[in-house]
C-alpha cells in the first residue's frame, strides 16, 4: 500500500485502497443503478402481440400474469455514460460519439446490442442481468402502462370500420409522440419509483412477438413466437426487428414506429 495511504481515515482511505488493490490496468467495476425491486403479484394486463377471431384481426385478451419470481429492474433507462464504459472495455459497439451528453439515454441500440451490454455487465460484477420481459415491464410501469387495445370488433362487412378505428388511434399517436430525447430521470416517475416511462425512448424486451387466435368467449385456441422479431415498450408497444437500431427507418410491423430504441435492464435476485 501506498504510504500516503496510511494517514488518510473513513471512505477516502477505502476508496483508495481499493483503487490501488485494483491496479492500473485494472478498470473499475461498472457503477451499480439505481433499482427497484418487483415482487409477484397478479394484475390484469392486455397480452402483447397480434391477435386474431374467426380470421379476423382483434385486440389482444386480457388475462391475469405475474412475474415467476422477484427481480430488481433498473430504475432508469441505461445512460450514455453506462454504455460507454462498455464501448471502453471494448465488448459494446462505439454507437454515440464520445462528446455525447452523457446523462442522456443511450439509444440507437438494436435487440443484439442491448444482449451484449447485459451479458458484459453480468461478467462484470457476478450477477445475472438481462431485458425485461412485456409482463415484467409493465408491472414496473404499473400505472403509466398504456393499453394499447382499439376497443372496436373487426366487421367483415365494413372493413372500414376497423380502418378508422386505426387510424384514428395512430393519429392520435403521432400527436402524442415526444422527440425530444431527456436526461435520465427527469421525464417523470411513476408510484413505484420507476422513471422515463413513456417518452422519446421505446425500451428493448426478452419478448419475441407472439401471434394467436382466440375463440368467441376470448379464450386462447393457439399462439405462436415469431422470435427475431421482439416488444418494444414504450408510448405504445412496438414489434421491431431484433436488428434494427433506427426504427424510422423500417422493422416495426404496424402502426407509428418509435422514435429512439434503449433500453433498461432486470436483475436477477434469486
Amino acid at each position: 500500500m501506498h504510504l500516503a495511504t496510511l494517514f488518510l481515515t473513513g471512505t477516502t482511505c477505502v476508496l483508495l485502497a481499493a483503487l490501488h488493490l485494483a491496479g492500473p490496468d485494472r478498470a473499475p467495476l461498472p457503477e451499480t443503478p439505481a433499482m427497484v425491486r418487483l415482487e409477484p403479484a397478479p394484475f390484469r394486463h392486455r397480452l402483447d402481440g397480434d391477435w386474431q377471431r374467426n380470421g379476423q384481426p382483434v385486440d389482444a385478451p386480457l388475462a391475469m400474469v405475474t412475474i415467476p419470481a422477484a427481480i430488481e429492474i433498473m430504475a432508469t433507462p441505461v445512460s450514455t455514460r453506462q454504455w460507454q464504459a462498455c464501448v471502453a472495455a471494448a465488448v459494446c459497439a462505439r454507437l454515440v460519439a464520445a462528446t455525447a451528453p452523457p446523462d442522456l439515454p443511450v439509444t440507437g441500440v438494436n435487440w443484439y446490442d442491448a444482449q451484449t451490454y447485459a451479458d458484459w455487465l453480468s461478467s462484470e460484477t457476478g450477477e445475472t442481468w438481462r431485458l425485461p420481459t412485456d409482463v415484467e415491464w409493465a408491472q414496473a410501469a404499473a400505472e403509466l402502462f398504456r393499453d394499447d387495445a382499439l376497443g372496436v370488433e373487426s366487421d367483415p362487412d365494413n372493413p372500414a370500420t376497423l380502418w378508422l378505428a386505426e387510424y384514428a388511434v395512430e393519429s392520435a399517436r403521432s400527436r402524442d409522440l415526444d422527440r425530444e430525447i431527456r436526461p435520465v430521470g427527469s421525464l417523470n416517475v411513476n408510484s413505484l419509483g420507476v422513471h422515463d416511462i413513456g417518452g422519446a425512448v421505446w425500451e428493448w424486451t426478452a419478448t419475441c412477438l407472439r401471434r394467436g387466435e382466440i375463440d368467441d368467449q376470448g379464450r386462447i385456441l393457439r399462439e405462436s413466437d415469431s422470435c427475431g422479431i421482439y416488444i418494444a415498450e414504450g408510448l405504445h408497444r412496438a414489434a421491431i426487428t431484433d436488428f434494427v437500431r433506427d426504427p424510422k427507418s423500417g422493422g416495426c410491423s404496424v402502426g407509428v414506429p418509435p422514435a429512439n430504441l434503449g433500453f433498461r435492464l432486470v436483475r436477477e435476485t434469486g
